[in-house]
């Protein structure tokens, strides 16, 4: 059996579940709440040390760290194709995950702005402003790459999703909690406009999960 131990709106949680369901792979969820500071759980932390999610069990497997885990699911299961075309096609797929994965979500995610409330006094306008200035760096350089890889689409990189939508979905989801304005960016809403119309990122949408809030929050 297959097991995702995550959290409704967790970003890498997210990804998880979009490649799952791309690779037609059955899962089972457990949420680790983390508005509530469950990752921080003695038992928790005896699956994943640094205390987050998600974690994949899967295979006999114990799985951390989302970049990882996708390119194990890649090797494992490889159609479709998470990476798909040459070399540098896939090094430049890579990159668009790099920007996302290592130099806009990390300073955005849950226990950074927790850090910045109680170390710095933000308030909530003010955590909403590090989170714009961070994202609207970040996509402003991606813009810029899909400019220059002049792809038709409908996704970022061509006529299938690949990994850089994988990335660039819940990333986008993200901006929009945050108030920024991704219109702004007109490569990147079309291919997340195409990406959330295909069944596996639907799915995978943070309200459609079995610990989403009723409220949405």
């Amino acid at each position: 059996m297959t097991i995702l131990h995550g959290y409704w709106r967790s970003s890498a949680a997210y990804r998880l579940r979009i490649a799952l369901n791309l690779k037609g792979l059955d899962y089972d969820q457990i949420s680790v709440n983390l508005k509530d500071g469950h990752q921080r759980d003695a038992a928790h932390k005896a699956l994943h040390p640094q205390g987050f999610v998600p974690v994949l069990n899967m295979d006999g497997e114990q799985l951390i760290q989302s970049p990882a885990i996708l390119e194990y699911l890649d090797e494992t299961h490889p159609e479709p194709a998470l990476l798909p075309g040459s070399a540098a096609d896939r090094a430049r797929i890579r990159a668009y995950a790099a920007v996302i994965g290592c130099d806009i979500h990390p300073i955005q995610n849950l226990r950074i702005l927790q850090y910045i409330r109680s170390e710095y006094g933000q308030d909530a306008e003010g955590v909403k402003a590090w989170c714009q200035r961070w994202i609207s760096d970040g996509f402003g350089a991606l813009e810029k790459m899909a400019e220059a890889d002049n792809r038709s689409g409908p996704y970022l990189f061509g006529a299938q999703p690949t990994l850089a939508d994988i990335y660039l979905v819940p990333q986008m989801y993200n901006a929009r909690r945050f108030g920024v304005a991704v219109e702004d960016y007109p490569h990147l809403s079309a291919a997340d406009e195409a990406a959330r119309a295909h069944p596996a990122f639907e799915a995978a949408r943070p309200e459609n999960q079995p610990d989403a809030p009723e409220d949405g929050h």
